[in-house]
């Protein structure tokens, strides 16, 4: 049995835990929205079509902030189709997924679900195939409370007070060729000022994210970034990042080490953000909206089940219905912890997505729903991490992985609520063989106690929840105790572990 040790103590503080750190993502893509969060003939449906199965799930899992509409769907996106009277409403072809889009569930049906599941709205405006006059006017109907031609539309159709939206995300990976509207750094970041500062004329009060690198992998990644901030720097908030994990040709041990990779993108896109912050001369600092991050199996779904003809454009198809696994889950877990690691600049994220798509929920029409096993780590993570994140120095042997070179064994963050007393610890064993005792030193805490503790592994690395046995996985307690002031933990191989103390 191998060891590790650290120590915690709320003197290392990184920076405080911002609820919209466990934000989520919901697309009109696929099963998501149709046959997903909504399903009128359902027998869990409410008056609305909404299902009461999937809302209690959704407040379980604990998701503060919710993007929306997109993703890519977003870049064709006209927002007008979504309001009004349902029976006027156009069917759409949407170009991102090759499916039709009845516009059943638009942004008047979607606030009322955020209502019930108790998140907030989080608005992509189409900056692909429109600009800035129709995301003033998507705001316009948002925000203001009456008085206008589109905010007393807003209140025609039924809404009396504003959206009031906080948070805009200023179109989506335009640096991406397969984005509708596609541009160049120069042209993307010189449109996305235009429609900052329009949107800051009509509402200062907003927070407005630009898009960043769709992925580190990007070959414009880095210069990306400069040349967008260097046209945004003064107009913007936020800037987004966007990762997608899988495992490829068996190589699990790189797979578990995919935090190390997140921790080294964001450490990129921080350095490139204050390196104009100071070519500036700014005091301003641009935070990071980690707003779609997940394990996704991309390679899985090349030319799968691929939808063409110029004739062909379902409703709601069943797409990217990723079934994870326990070696997904604990991948999972690393990276939140690898966010909560950074939650000094990092302090928005969305899981991408929420019901069916890469997703921690799924559903069967007319059947149950039921938690993925990544749906575990994000419940637990969501409702224990509090107050501010500590830095854990740790001494824990490592491994040699193929792509990502020498990686500790163990990886770890804590969180501590001074307010409650209370501190919760993730750690995570990428051993494929060996347990590993972890001892913690938790003196700086003074007189605590375990108040519960979830373990998430199996002797199935593979195991998973599926529409025939929905339950094969679900968390465990975890072996720990303290002795002396000093926490010990056990972490079989291929597992997660949180533990909450006070």
């Amino acid at each position: 049995m191998r060891s590790a040790h650290l120590t915690i103590d709320p003197g290392f503080a990184i920076g405080a835990v911002r609820r919209r750190l466990f934000g989520g993502f919901v697309e009109h893509l696929g099963r998501h929205v149709y046959d997903g969060i909504y399903e009128p003939g359902h027998p869990e449906a409410d008056g609305e079509g909404f299902r009461r199965d999937v809302i209690e799930l959704v407040k379980e899992l604990g998701v503060s902030t919710i993007r929306y509409p997109g993703g890519n769907f977003v870049s064709g996106f006209r927002w007008e189709d979504s309001v009004g009277p349902r029976e006027a409403r156009p069917r759409r072809l949407d170009l991102a997924w090759h499916s039709t889009e009845t516009n059943e569930v638009g942004l008047h049906e979607f606030a009322s679900w955020l209502d019930k599941v108790g998140s907030d709205l989080m608005m992509a405006v189409n900056l692909g195939t429109r600009g800035t006059l129709e995301a003033i006017d998507l705001l316009e109907y948002s925000n203001v409370p009456g008085g206008s031609t589109l905010s007393d539309r807003r209140i025609a159709n039924g809404r009396t007070e504003p959206f009031d939206v906080r948070m805009w995300c200023l179109g989506n990976e335009m640096d991406g060729p397969w984005q509708l509207g596609h541009r160049s750094a120069d042209d993307y970041g010189k449109l996305a000022s235009q429609a900052a500062k329009g949107m800051r004329q009509l509402d200062p009060s907003i927070e407005l994210v630009v898009c960043g690198s769709s992925g580190a992998s990007m070959p414009t990644f880095g210069e990306w970034e400069r040349v967008v901030l260097g046209h945004t720097y003064d107009d913007v908030d936020y800037i987004s990042l966007h990762a997608y994990y899988q495992e490829r040709n068996g190589d699990l041990d790189s797979f578990l080490a995919s935090s190390t990779d997140m921790d080294h993108f964001i450490e990129s896109v921080v350095t490139t953000a204050d390196h104009v912050k100071a070519v500036r001369g700014s005091d301003k600092t641009i935070y990071l909206s980690f707003d779609e991050w997940n394990v996704w199996y991309i390679d899985r779904w090349e030319g799968v089940d691929k939808i063409e003809g110029i004739g062909n454009w379902p409703v709601a198809p069943r797409l990217l219905e990723d079934v994870y696994s326990v070696a997904d889950a604990v991948v999972f877990g690393s990276l939140m912890i690898s966010l909560l690691k950074h939650a000094d600049r990092v302090t928005s994220a969305s899981l991408a997505q929420l019901v069916n798509v890469i997703a921690p929920i799924m559903t069967e029409p007319g059947g149950p729903a039921w938690r993925q096993t990544t749906f575990f780590p994000f419940s637990i993570t969501s409702r224990l991490a509090r107050g501010n994140a500590l830095r854990l120095p740790i001494q824990s042997p490592t491994h040699t992985t193929a792509l990502y070179g020498e990686v500790p064994l163990v990886d770890a963050v804590a969180t501590h609520d001074s307010e409650a007393g209370r501190t919760a610890v993730f750690l995570l064993n990428r051993s494929l063989t060996e347990t590993v005792t972890v001892t913690a030193e938790i003196r700086a805490l003074g007189d605590v106690g375990i108040l519960e503790s979830h373990l998430l592994t199996d002797e199935d690395v593979n195991a998973k929840n599926t529409l025939e046995d929905r339950e094969r996985v679900a968390p465990t307690e975890a072996r720990v105790s303290i002795t002396d002031a000093v926490l010990s933990v056990e972490l079989p191989p291929v597992s997660w572990t949180a533990v909450a103390l006070g």
